[in-house]
């Protein structure tokens, strides 16, 4: 597991932006789970963080100084920035620096309108398939991703289960973002509480969890179900062996189920079809979303290990306070 052992602080100049550059201050980084994915050394969607390189992160901040027309002094902008209180944008684009449209909160761009939730959207529309009056079970309900998946399928006339870890995270799903129940994990048996809140089955399971909690959910489905497998964040996302696999793994044959893994950057060209329907449900009040927001760029070896911990509700956001304008992590 990551800890602050495993990252140093740097002190190094502010960088100087070259022709075609800008530089951006920083303002905003968010924290999710596949951050640590990204620090093994071994296959993944994006090549491993080189060691002595700059943590690899999203974030939001300010354009201070430009050569380039792509970016206004001024200008808030999003994409891969780093752990860093200033970043040179070079370009804009699926993994450059993009330029905040008009009206929207900076942050959003890193939680609804982000991977987040272009993550949520893709998983259940496409992987999932739900269908008014479905059963839909979302594990890491009260989580940046899980809780917009669950909406979602509520929007579209489902019933909705999250799963949860205390009472206060699970009051937050039922009573916010309302689901129409949340099993607490730490308190609750949890394919005991499924067999009563979903006596015909689960419809659609949206994964974020893996581990015991997959196998209550794979004990407990319906016929043709769907399981969206969007996460395994209790095997910590570590190097080495992997945890055993799914006991309960059988069902889908017995059920006629699926079971299917998706990475958002699959549906490139339809992330304009994503934002514009999360847009609609955010604006009538379907979609709410929680912000879990700490500050100094000195948490963030602690805020990646914390989403493995669950000491967050909703989108983990680290906001760089003021502080020397020569630091980088």
């Amino acid at each position: 597991m990551v800890d602050e052992t495993s990252f140093e602080l740097r002190n190094s100049p502010v960088p100087e932006p070259g022709p075609g550059e800008a530089l951006v201050r920083v303002v905003w980084l968010a924290f999710d789970p596949t951050q640590r994915g990204w620090l093994n050394d071994g296959p993944n969607y994006l090549d491993p963080v080189p060691l002595g390189a700059v943590m690899r992160a999203g974030g939001a901040g300010q354009v201070v100084r430009s050569r380039t027309a792509e970016y206004v002094v001024g200008d808030w902008v999003c994409g891969m920035v780093g752990w860093q209180d200033y970043a040179i944008a070079s370009g804009q684009g699926l993994l450059g620096v993009n330029v905040v449209p008009p009206g929207i909160d900076p942050k959003a761009m890193l939680g609804i309108f982000g991977a987040t939730g272009l993550t949520a959207y893709f998983g259940m529309i496409d992987i999932g398939k739900p269908s008014a009056g479905d059963t839909v079970l979302v594990s890491g309900a009260a989580g940046a991703t899980g809780s917009i998946a669950g909406q979602i399928a509520k929007a579209l006339g489902c019933r909705v289960i999250g799963v949860a870890g205390g009472s206060a995270k699970c009051a937050w799903v039922t009573e916010v973002a309302r689901f129409d129940a949340c099993i607490d994990y730490k308190a609750e048996d949890v394919e005991a509480r499924l067999r009563e809140l979903a006596p015909e089955g689960v419809d659609v399971f949206f994964d974020n969890v893996g581990g015991a909690i997959l196998d209550a959910g794979l004990a407990t489905l319906a016929e043709r179900a769907r399981i969206v497998v969007c996460g395994a964040i209790s095997s910590g996302y570590e190097a080495g062996e992997p945890p055993p696999g799914p006991r309960n793994y059988l069902q889908l044959g017995l059920e006629r189920a699926r079971m299917e893994g998706f990475v958002f950057l699959d549906y490139l060209d339809r992330f304009p079809e994503a934002f514009g329907r999360l847009h609609e449900w955010m604006t009538q009040g379907d979609i709410v979303y929680a912000e879990d927001i700490q500050e100094g760029l000195e948490l963030a070896p602690a805020l990646l290990r914390g989403l493995f911990e669950g000491r967050n509700l909703g989108k983990q956001l680290l906001r760089i306070g003021p502080r020397s304008p020569h630091t980088q992590t």
